[in-house]
Order: structure tokens, then C-alpha cells, then sequence
């Protein structure tokens, strides 16, 4: 291959480094009105009164809204395709507020200075209400966080608001109890995965204004364009024809962005002013007034044979969703649907359990989406029975994982539309990954433990995931290739680069596909108006189903080539041949460079502009899969860990870009480790965010991710573009639950709780010790 599976760098990546405007605030207006969004205090009250007349008779105060005098029709702020499996249970603004940083008024003012003082005169008499705060106790707790009459949901997903329930997910395989007969050991422990913010360097922002014929225009940093258009439109009551969403540079997202947020606010002044308006989020309201991972508890049942075959999985779930439903349903679903077919040689398994709502800040989309957490509980309950085996968890893996050609019942019960037809997974490459791994990381030298010094020992441990590759018969990807008149190829795209290198990627695909070189390549993505739909940047989905949909389109290309070839050389199409730089006749060998062709067809002969669109839907899975080794080293003084080596091994199909996809791969790893060990979400008695800025909410630097190496497996899928699938959110799933392993086997302390911290540590080894004593 000529420009696929090449180390290319951003095509954008010098004029970043350079500081070019390119991102949201960049491009503001700079008279556009500054926009603030007052917030609650407590986690769960009803506004008695609200009084604004004061702030609105400051000189500058443009407009300002509360829930009396906003359109009151429920939505959802989950970017997901239509129709949504989470409840429409958000409004505008609302006589209740459910969280602290939920909203309350939105101010616009000329400037920051006034829209501040204006927050800060709006007078809000509370009747505080009491909070939910134990998602392990929601649904049984005498408050119910959403009392109101008028939210719903279009698909059955078990919604129950009246005992705190956003939806319930439920799939079995076999008989659970009669096979746990049978098994000759039984493993069944409890474990929880904490909220994580996703921590991406540019905050939520959005800026607004109408075009000259009334058009509302949404510039805005989000990772799902076309979903913000239709959100935007039921939740403003606009028809979506009167709405166009453009994304510019995204600052990362990591599926923050994959929820409507700060959209809302200045589309509601430009409507009422006729003005420009803008909103800026602070790092403080992006811990609390967006969303988070949600927090989940597993009791998780392994029973196996003594030589390690598993032949039951159980897994009962919560999940806190916090104090609205967005993306509930899909998260928790990923979290058995796309971890527990990694085992397919059981005779029984089953995921059940419920989302519940709290007062907590609301869950949402984050890398690895449900399937982080439910790998952490299954990953660590599988290393804990091979431990009960005295089987080495490499080992127990090898009897157990799904391999290459092999499949299970699960992938047809788990994908939508699927047949009744076995779906064989053959571009499996986990055992290499296993087999590699444990040789790059030296696992037979390290495992289980070595003895540094008096107080610091070492311990390795591993885990493998998958994920997926977009969603089968959901996703949808289109794209426009055009012919431009010197030669070179427009290319536009629905899909949002997040910072991930997808516009290179796509780019390459299409040189590839076309023969021509990447610089004959021009890439526009994620213009409502302007690009063709895309679901956008989420399920690790934009190489797979948007690379397709690139392909789809350039064999459309090639074929309007040499149909006109044919009418330039007045012979057959057969006749014909297009080899990137030149049309040549076959028979005679004449040819035309295809900039003079591109020239000749718009200026001279035919006066047309070739043009072609394709598109693609996913239709069976595609999941790449991967094996992670960790090496941690404990002070048994103090609890402290430090993550020494970390070792992936990534099973992505064919890599259309490899420096690029080892830098998702660590990435992916730093904030596995962030998840693992650091990141501590702590809320106050009342149900306040403590751990609401840097300064309270660590995130691993550089010195704390230890030594990093990542590998690419070299495999190949039939049904991806030039054989490549996802490796977005695979590389997250397997740091916690090796890292944990490593931990145990170092110091014999199990932590079932994320994070491990150094307290926690450090109190199980106390108490070990003194239980020594006792006896």
C-alpha cells in the first residue's frame, strides 16, 4: 500500500503547534454577548421563587431566562441516533433543580464583568429537598428525583421514575443455576468502578448567531453535530431547517462532547436578541455542571472446572446515571454486551441489572463507555479464581478466550438486526496479542513478585478486553468526494476529529483508495449545511464506518472517471483505465493527465464537476480486542504505587495510520492508569463535588504513567477499510484490572474498589498485620 498504513503526521498538526486560530473561542464574534448560567447550590431542591428585576435593570444586561419564561418540553442531551434509548427527562431550565450545578438562569450580558454581577443579584429562594445519594440505595429511598409527570422515553428500556429507575439491561445464555451446580469452584465478589471526568483540555464552548436569512448558526465544540441540529431542534421547538451546527478544531473530548451541554444557552439569547452570543465553560463547570463515567457496582460469579475451564458468568450490575438518563441505557448495556462474549466457551452467562438515578453530577459518555467498567469487574474476577486455581492468569486466558473463527450466541443476542446465523469472528488476533505480550512485558520473569527492597516490592498482573467498531445497524456514515478542476479531490465528511488524527486518517484512506497522492486530498468535516450526515465521532467508529463510507464513495468516483474517460475518447467505458494520475485508452494507449481531464470536463467539453457520495452501516461486529500487562512497585510503608511498566498489545486490524494509533493506545493507557489509581471523585454530606477543579481531581502526568510500550498486532478484518478496525476505546479496559492483579500479587492486598489509593492500601496492609498479630 502506497499511503495506508503509513506513519503520516496531522495534516493540521504544524498550523496547531504554530497557534492558527482554529478552535471555537478562537473564532467567536468579539462583540458576541457573553453568556453565564447561574447554578444550584444544593443537590436537590424545588425554586420557590426567583427574582431578577434587579439584574435586569444593570446597563449592559441584555436578557435573562428562568424556567417561567422558557418553552417547557422534555429532551435528551445524549448524542445517540434516533430514536434514543435514553429517557427525555432534561428541560431547559426547571422548577426542580437535581444536582448542584444544575441550571438554574441564564444571563447575557455585553460583557463577563456585568453577566457576573447580574448572576450574583438574581435573587432564588429554595425549598430544599432531600437528596439521593446512595445509587446502591436509590431505588428504595423515599425521594424520587424526577416527580414530575411529563418526561418519557420512546423505546421500552425499563424506565421506572417513580422508584429512581432510568432503565434496566437484561441477556442470558443458558441455565445460570443449574450449570453453578456443576462447577467444581465457585468465585463471587463485589466490585466498583468510580466516576471519572473525561479531563480534556478545552472546556465546553459554544457560539451563536443568525445569518442573513434568520438561520440560527451553532458553532460549537462537540463531537456529534448532526445530533446537536435535532436536539437543538425538539428542545427549542425550531424546525431543524432553520438550524446549521458547524464544528471547528476540537480540544479533545473523550466523550464529554458526545452530549449536548453549552449549545442550549447561547441558542436561546440569539433568538431572543437577534445577537451574538457565547458561552464559555470554567474547569469547575465542567466537573459540575456536565457529565461524568458512571459509577458502577458488579457482583460477578464465576464458577470453573479445577483446570480452569469457566463454565458460568454471572454478572448483576448498577449503575449511578446521576440526575438525568443520558446515555444510561448504552453505557450499561456495553458493559455486558461487549465484555462478556470475550469468554465464549461457557455454558451459561448472564448480565442483569438496572441505571438508577441520584443527585449526583449526571453520567455520560467517557473512552471505553460501560465496557471500561464491566472489564475491570470481570477481568479482576478472572484473575481472582485463577489465583483461587493456582493457575497462571495467563493461562486461564488461553483455555478460556474467544479465538480467531470462533463466535458466540451473545454477538447475535447483543446486535441489533443480527440473524439467526452464527457471526464468526475472523480477524481475531487476541492470542497473539496474549502470546506477545507476555513475551515483550517478560511475564514468566516477573509474575508473580520480586523483592526490591525492605519496604518496596513489585508485582505484575494483566488482563485482556475488546470493544467495538462502531454499532451494527445503528451507525451510519456518508460522505462527498468531488473532482475539483486542477486535479485535486474535495472530501467532506459529517465525522468530528477530536484530536485523534481522523480528518489524516480519513484523508489517507481516500488517497489510497484513489491512487493519488495525500496532498491531491482536501478534507472538510462537520458542517450541517454543508457535509453529509454522520453519527459522529463515538463508539469508536469514525476509521471503521466513516473510512468505509470514504472507499463506498471513491469507487463512485472511479466510475463517473471512466465514464467520462469514455465520452472524452468518445470509445466504451471497458475501454478505459484511471491509474490515480493519468485516464488512458486501452487500445492505443492514449491517455490524458487527470488534471487536464479535470480541466477539459468543467471549462471545455462537457461542463460538469464529477461528483460521487457514499456511505456505509456496520453489519456484523468488528471488535479489536487487546492484551495488557502492568508491573507496579509497592511501598509497603506508605501504600504508594507506581506503575513501573506498562505493556499493550492491540489486535486493530490493518492500522491505516501506525504512529497515530500508538498514540490512541497511550493515551488510552495514561487514563486507564488515571482510573486505577489517582482519580477519586468525592462529594460532601450534602451531596456537593468536592473534587471539582486540578487542584482536588488528579490525572496521571507524565512521571506517573512509568514506561509505556505499545504494539500493534498485524491482523487484517474483511470488512473494514483496507482491513482495519477501532482502536479508540480498547486501549482504556485493560490498565485497571491489570494494574489491580499487580497490586495483590505484589502485596497481597485485593482492592475491589477503584481507585487504589494509597490510603486504601496501606489500611488493608495494617490490617493484615494486626490480624497476623492477633493469631
Amino acid at each position: 500500500m502506497k499511503v495506508v498504513n503509513n506513519s503520516i503526521s496531522k495534516i493540521d498538526g504544524m498550523s496547531l503547534v504554530k497557534g492558527k486560530p482554529a478552535y471555537t473561542d478562537d473564532l467567536a464574534p468579539k462583540d458576541a454577548l457573553i453568556v453565564k448560567v447561574l447554578r444550584s447550590p444544593h443537590a436537590f431542591a424545588r425554586i420557590k421563587s426567583i427574582d431578577t428585576s434587579i439584574a435586569e435593570k444593570i446597563r449592559g444586561v441584555e436578557c435573562i431566562f428562568t424556567y417561567k419564561n422558557v418553552i417547557r418540553k422534555p429532551f435528551t442531551r445524549a448524542g445517540q441516533c434516533y430514536p434514543e434509548l435514553s429517557a427525555y427527562d432534561k428541560f431547559l431550565l426547571d422548577e426542580y433543580v437535581r444536582h448542584v450545578g444544575d441550571d438554574v438562569a441564564i444571563i447575557a450580558a455585553i460583557d463577563e464583568k456585568i453577566a457576573n454581577k447580574a448572576m450574583r443579584l438574581i435573587k432564588v429562594e429554595y425549598e430544599v429537598l432531600k437528596p439521593v445519594l446512595d445509587f446502591e440505595k436509590s431505588q428504595e429511598d423515599e425521594s424520587i428525583v424526577h416527580p414530575e409527570d411529563d418526561i418519557f422515553t420512546n423505546i421500552n428500556v425499563g424506565f421506572e421514575k417513580d422508584k429512581n429507575i432510568a432503565c434496566k439491561v437484561s441477556f442470558a445464555l443458558g441455565d445460570i443455576e443449574a450449570s453453578l451446580k456443576d462447577c467444581e469452584v465457585t468465585v463471587k465478589k463485589t466490585y466498583r468502578t468510580q466516576a471519572q471526568a473525561q479531563a480534556m483540555m478545552e472546556s465546553q464552548r459554544t457560539y451563536t448567531y443568525l445569518d442573513t436569512a434568520g438561520r440560527l448558526i451553532v458553532v460549537s465544540s462537540t463531537q456529534i453535530p448532526f445530533h446537536v441540529r435535532r436536539i437543538l431542534s425538539n428542545a427549542l421547538d425550531l424546525p431543524a431547517s432553520k438550524i446549521r451546527v458547524i464544528k471547528p478544531r476540537i480540544g479533545g473530548g473523550f466523550g464529554a462532547k458526545q452530549t449536548a451541554q453549552s449549545e442550549f444557552y447561547p441558542a436561546l439569547v440569539t433568538l431572543k436578541t437577534g445577537k451574538s452570543a457565547k458561552i464559555v465553560y470554567n474547569r469547575r463547570e465542567v466537573f459540575r455542571g456536565t457529565t461524568s463515567r458512571h459509577a458502577m457496582k458488579f457482583d460477578v460469579t464465576i464458577g470453573a472446572n479445577k483446570n480452569g475451564e469457566i463454565k458460568v458468568i454471572d454478572m448483576q450490575g448498577l449503575s449511578d446515571t446521576g440526575a438525568y438518563g443520558e446515555h444510561a441505557q448504552t453505557t450499561f448495556g456495553a458493559a455486558g454486551k461487549k465484555v462478556l462474549t470475550l469468554y465464549n466457551k461457557v455454558d451459561a452467562c448472564r448480565f442483569d441489572g438496572k441505571a438508577v438515578y441520584t443527585n449526583h453530577v449526571p453520567g455520560g459518555a467517557l473512552r471505553g463507555f460501560g465496557v471500561t467498567q464491566g472489564t475491570f469487574a470481570l477481568e479482576s474476577a478472572v484473575n481472582e479464581l485463577a489465583r483461587e486455581l493456582n493457575i497462571d492468569p495467563v493461562k486461564i486466558r488461553e483455555i478460556n478466550m474467544i479465538r480467531k473463527g470462533e463466535t458466540t450466541p451473545l454477538y447475535n443476542m447483543t446486535t441489533k438486526g443480527a440473524s439467526d446465523e452464527p457471526i464468526p469472528i475472523n480477524s481475531c488476533q487476541l492470542e497473539f496479542c496474549v502470546d506477545r505480550g507476555k513475551e515483550i512485558f517478560k511475564w514468566d520473569e516477573k509474575y508473580s513478585n520480586r523483592r526490591i527492597s525492605r519496604n518496596k516490592v513489585r508485582g505484575a498482573g494483566m488482563a485482556i478486553a475488546q470493544q467495538g467498531s462502531g454499532l451494527p445497524n445503528i451507525d451510519m456514515a456518508s460522505v462527498i468526494l468531488k473532482l475539483n478542476d486542477d486535479g485535486f479531490f474535495t472530501l467532506l465528511t459529517g465525522s468530528t476529529d477530536l484530536g485523534t488524527g481522523s480528518d489524516t486518517i480519513l484523508s489517507q484512506i481516500a488517497a489510497e483508495a484513489l491512487g493519488v497522492d495525500m496532498e491531491q486530498i482536501v478534507i472538510y468535516s462537520s458542517d450541517t449545511d454543508v457535509t453529509p450526515f454522520d453519527s459522529g465521532a463515538y463508539a469508536s467508529s469514525t476509521t471503521y464506518t466513516t473510512g468505509n463510507a470514504v472507499i463506498d464513495a471513491v469507487e463512485n468516483m472511479k466510475k463517473l472517471i471512466l465514464e467520462y474517460g469514455a465520452r472524452y475518447f468518445k470509445t466504451d467505458k471497458g475501454n478505459i483505465n484511471f491509474d490515480g494520475r493519468n485516464i488512458i485508452r486501452l487500445d492505443n494507449e492514449d491517455f490524458i493527465s487527470l488534471k487536464d481531464f479535470s480541466k477539459k470536463i468543467t471549462y471545455n467539453m462537457i461542463h460538469t464537476q464529477l461528483s460521487a457520495t457514499g456511505s456505509f452501516v456496520p453489519k456484523k461486529a468488528a471488535p479489536p480486542y487487546m492484551a495488557g500487562f502492568a508491573e507496579v512497585e509497592v511501598d509497603t510503608e506508605t501504600g504508594k504505587v507506581e506503575v513501573i511498566d506498562f505493556t499493550g498489545v492491540v489486535d486493530c486490524g490493518t492500522p491505516i495510520n501506525p504512529k497515530l494509533a500508538r498514540i490512541q493506545a497511550e493515551g488510552g493507557i495514561s487514563q486507564g492508569i488515571g482510573l486505577a489509581l489517582f482519580e477519586e471523585v468525592k462529594y460532601s454530606i450534602g451531596g456537593r463535588l468536592i473534587s471539582d477543579s486540578f487542584m482536588e481531581y488528579k490525572i496521571p502526568t507524565r512521571k506517573d504513567t512509568g514506561n509505556i510500550r505499545v504494539e500493534l498486532a498485524k491482523g487484517y478484518d474483511e470488512t473494514g477499510p483496507y482491513g482495519a478496525k477501532s482502536i479508540g476505546e480498547v486501549v482504556i479496559n485493560t490498565v485497571a484490572p491489570a494494574i489491580i492483579d499487580a497490586i495483590y500479587n505484589a502485596c497481597g492486598v485485593r482492592i475491589r474498589e477503584l481507585p487504589a489509593t494509597p490510603e486504601k492500601i496501606l489500611m488493608k496492609l495494617l490490617e493484615d498485620s494486626k490480624r497476623v498479630n492477633e493469631s
